[in-house]
């Protein structure tokens, strides 16, 4: 679901938000438009709008885990941990993580990659939220309650699940 159908119709936040992000032909390969948040990162005021949003999204839905997928996750899903007080679980990249750790491969627009979480993070039952994409804290026991993305993708226009679960975004990627 887009933020728009979710009441924030007109709300000049999702334009600043929006405004605030860079376009970037043919990167990370060519076909590809990258939707750079470094701009977004650099605009405390259009940073400040995605992570109020999110708060006020999920402050009363009980989550208890705000999982990140490294890197974007982690600049989104630290604040927003903290201002709905739930811990905050960082998703890496392999061999990042010390311990047993569980691994989940994921496709990516231009290729796969595979993400670690440490299996003692979560709790069975626990419901989260992961920023940027699905992956390992469901395997753990935890309930996936929905996927928060900054920037959606063109192929999720329609019903908006990403691995069968509700993903929430705030843009639309722009040309």
């Amino acid at each position: 679901m887009f933020a728009v159908e979710n009441g924030l119709q007109g709300d000049p936040r999702l334009e600043a938000i929006s405004d605030a992000i860079r376009v970037i032909p043919h990167f990370p390969k060519t076909g590809i438009m990258f939707q750079d948040i470094t701009t977004l990162l650099l605009d405390p005021k259009a940073f400040k709008h995605v992570v109020d949003i999110f708060v006020d999204r999920y402050r009363h839905m009980n989550i208890s885990v705000v999982a990140g997928v490294e890197a974007r996750g982690f600049i989104f899903g630290a604040p927003i941990a903290l201002a709905i007080g739930a811990k905050f679980l960082p998703l890496r990249k392999p061999g990042k993580l010390p311990g047993r750790v569980i691994c989940e491969e994921y496709e990516l627009e231009y290729g796969r990659d595979r993400l670690e979480m440490q299996m003692d993070a979560v709790k069975r039952g626990e419901r989260s939220i992961v920023t940027d994409d699905l992956v390992a804290t469901e395997r753990a026991g935890a309930h996936v309650v929905e996927c928060a993305c900054v920037v959606g993708l063109p192929k999720f226009k329609g019903p908006c699940r990403l691995n069968g679960k509700p993903l929430y975004v705030l843009v639309e990627p722009r040309d």
